[in-house]
């Protein structure tokens, strides 16, 4: 992993950009937005995917694997902290002397000095992200964007926009969201993660603290939320809207019912709106309510607002529904924090019926495993009829002895509600002998179990044509 240095001069001008792991929704987004401003574009990932093929079509060269000589006459070389120090494209781009800097100083170039809304929160940020963008769309804005994710209904993670509204999803894993100039700052959840960046949940707090701080128009924080609360005495911002369901908050959240599309009612300075979402569970009134205050914050009446956010149809990889193999359907979501995989699971309890939910986890980092494989059983065993553990993707961090899937597996209270299944073959034919009509199977993760969904829905069909060979 590479932390990112914030005092690396960002470059004025950018003629030709080299993306050092171009293929993850962010990077391919920006990608995408370097292209519009009609800079040439290149770049590199590990693995091929639909986003490189993509960005191909739109007139970058992409390349399969990292290799020095990819780097061609590029001026400026864009990277993510998940990049290791000896990637040969980074070592030579370091050795010609030039300019190397991380995604957000790309985004930061970017934005410019444009109105910029910055979303943050260990969770929800995404769809909450994509609501705020798709809201001002349909209240008439054209703001530009970078999501973590493929807001459904636009097909993309990034636009170019022609007003002054900018709107990212601003990432504090690696305490980039503080280079940014904020003018409305979103935080959907302070939940201490990334401590293995931070060094201590006070350092963690203390980030979001300078985060709203910084913001110069105003600030919306959860009034649910424990460490929003925890953090809210110490924020000294003037413009501070809070939301959520506790009675103190500005945007209030009432009731909620989750049987299906969530609906609710939210108050604001004495006036009441009804709203429906298009999506389900808790989560996203949770996340719709955060979104309505920054259409708010921007100006915007409650009942606008409201009725702009009740048609998002989600993100990508956040409860995305696959399909339907004889009765049993298959979802995934990017879910790889225990409030994140609760919020997903009790969002499919909401809709699953009389079916059963079975869970397909896969722990991301060695570091998150340790320490929170604990609190993943928990809610996986509470919210899920079955679970499936898989080994732990490691993503930019080394195996640690004894970190694996299995401390979550060992962590149930009921062994029989769970099994560790390292072999992605043996899972998904597992998975596929336990599921009947009606159930849902959801993957769970930020690293590649989505991979997983093609073999499982093979093992629904072979498990069908064993049945009607067998009849």
């Amino acid at each position: 992993m590479i932390r990112p240095d914030l005092t690396l001069p960002i470059p004025d001008e950018i003629h030709a950009a080299h993306f050092i792991g171009i293929g993850g929704s962010g990077m391919s987004g920006l990608a995408r937005m370097f292209l519009k401003r009609g800079i040439r574009v290149s770049g590199s990932d590990r693995a091929d995917s639909p986003g490189l093929r993509e960005l191909e079509t739109l007139g970058a060269t992409v390349f399969v694997g990292h290799d020095a000589r990819h780097l061609g006459d590029a001026d400026t070389v864009v990277h993510t902290g998940a990049i290791w120090p000896e990637n040969p494209e980074f070592v030579l781009a370091k050795e010609r002397g030039l300019h190397v800097i991380h995604r957000s100083q790309a985004l930061h170039w970017l934005i410019g000095g444009r109105r910029l809304v910055a979303v943050a929160g260990a969770h929800g940020k995404t769809s909450s992200t994509g609501m705020i963008v798709t809201a001002l769309q349909r209240l008439g804005a054209d703001p530009a964007f970078v999501n973590g994710g493929v807001i459904a209904e636009l097909g993309t993670s990034s636009g170019s926009g022609a007003d002054e509204l900018f709107v990212v999803e601003a990432d504090e894993s690696d305490g980039t969201f503080l280079l940014y100039d904020t003018s409305v700052a979103l935080i959907t959840n302070v939940d201490p993660d990334h401590v293995d960046f931070y060094g201590s949940d006070d350092d963690f707090y203390a980030a979001f603290v300078r985060f709203a701080d910084d913001a110069r128009e105003a600030v919306v924080i959860s009034a649910d939320d424990p460490g929003a609360r925890r953090i809210r005495g110490r924020i000294a911002h003037e413009n501070v809207v809070t939301f959520g369901m506790d009675a103190t908050a500005d945007v209030r959240l009432s009731d909620v019912v989750a049987d299906g599309p969530v609906a609710f009612t939210l108050s604001h300075a004495g006036r009441t709106v009804a709203a429906r979402l298009a999506v389900p569970g808790v989560h996203n009134a949770i996340n719709a309510a955060g979104a309505i205050a920054v259409l708010i914050a921007l100006g915007h009446e409650l009942e606008s607002a409201v009725r702009a956010v009740e048609p998002f149809a989600g993100t990508a990889r956040r409860f995305e529904l696959h399909g339907v193999q004889r009765g049993v359907s298959v979802y995934d979501d990017y879910a790889h924090h225990p409030a994140e995989v609760a919020a997903a699971l009790a969002g499919a309890r909401s809709v699953v019926g009389e079916g059963r939910i079975i869970a397909v986890h896969q722990p991301h980092t060695y570091s998150r495993t340790a320490v929170m494989s604990p609190w993943f059983a928990e809610v996986l065993e509470e919210l899920a009829d079955e679970t499936v553990v898989l080994d732990v993707y490691g993503a930019r961090e080394d195996p640690v002895d004894g970190v694996t899937g299995a401390l979550v597996s060992e962590a149930f209270a009921d062994p029989a509600r769970v099994r560790f299944i390292p072999d992605w073959q043996e899972a998904a034919d597992h998975t596929a002998s336990i599921a009947r009509e009606g159930d849902f199977i959801v993957t769970l993760g930020c690293g590649n179990v989505n991979l997983l969904v093609p073999q499982l829905f093979e093992a629904l069909a072979a498990r069908d044509r064993a049945g009607s060979e067998g009849e």
